[in-house]
């Protein structure tokens, strides 16, 4: 190795940017945004780069893989040239880049994390959240349908793990009474045939209300025999214990998942599709005849 470094003659951009490990057209570019000086030209007009030329693009290189922005660069380089080789110069650059670098590392983490709860839970029921996926441990395997899993990812985009995790209560029931199940396939779909081709005021229309008064009825009282609304009250009470700060819904963008309850018709006004009148009317219905039969301890004084 020679004791000392003889700089080298004058190339063209070709071998400057072999030498670099860049392109030519990145070297022109630095031309073009002020970041690399144009150096002389030959007698053919064509650019030569000197030895100041070279180190200059090594270090805009060694920067710009470190996850510097090439304007950033500039700067560094105008605020102080003398000592932007040094690097004294950056610190502040040097700051953002490491404050932006730990934050692109966070996410990875999430990301990485997310992939993996997809592998062990499932593919669709590991993106949901894992307040939702503990409430639908245990179920068989296939009683579980695509649909719920897309009723949950809807629900809780609008109001939250928590409530998304109080409606999985349902899912968790329907797949332990086959019969409840089948009801709940014939009343949705009694409900979505109430489409704009029906009146409001078709008899149709109350039918179907009580139809699903009678069916969410039946639900209730199951999910009652077999403990899951002493499971639910739990929830809420680890929620609030450990989001004692929750404020207002809309800003804490929790939903009303802070809440005790989630009525039918605060969550149709928050869906991103509209209903057909005839079937916002049968949804009006069926929470008239809920709160007719409900203990006045519910429903609370009259007004």
């Amino acid at each position: 190795m020679p004791a000392s470094f003889v700089p080298p003659r004058q190339v063209m951009i070709g071998d400057a940017a072999a030498f670099a490990g860049c392109t030519p057209r990145a070297i022109r570019h630095y031309h073009e945004i002020g970041l690399l000086p144009e150096p002389e030209r030959g007698g053919d007009g064509r650019r030569r780069y000197g030895y100041e030329d070279m180190i200059r693009l090594l270090w805009i290189r060694r920067m710009a893989d470190a996850g510097i922005a090439l304007e950033d660069i500039r700067e560094a380089f105008a605020e102080d040239p003398a000592d932007a080789h040094g690097g004294d110069g950056i610190e502040a650059v040097l700051e953002r880049v490491e404050e932006a670098l730990a934050a692109q590392e966070a996410e990875l983490r999430r990301q990485r994390t997310a992939v993996q709860r997809m592998r062990i839970e499932g593919s669709r029921m590991g993106l949901l959240s894992d307040l939702v996926t503990e409430r639908l441990k245990g179920l068989p395997e296939g009683s579980l349908r695509q649909a719920d899993l897309d009723t949950l990812l809807v629900t809780e985009r609008i109001f939250g793990p928590l409530g998304a995790a109080v409606q999985a209560t349902r899912f968790v029931a329907l797949a332990a009474h086959p019969a409840l199940r089948e009801e709940s396939d014939r009343v949705d779909a009694a409900e979505e045939a109430l489409d704009d081709s029906v009146a409001v005021d078709d008899p149709r229309v109350a039918q179907v209300a009580a139809e699903r008064h009678a069916f969410e009825s039946a639900l209730h009282a199951v999910i009652e025999e077999s403990g899951l609304d002493a499971d639910e009250d739990a929830l809420f009470d680890a929620w609030e214990a450990a989001h004692p700060e929750t404020g207002d819904d809309e800003e804490n963008g929790s939903g009303s998942s802070s809440g005790r309850a989630i009525s039918v018709l605060e969550a149709t006004g928050k869906m991103p599709y509209d209903f057909s009148p005839a079937r916002l009317r049968c949804m009006e219905l069926a929470v008239e005849l809920s709160a007719r039969d409900a203990p006045a301890s519910e429903t609370g004084p009259a007004s």
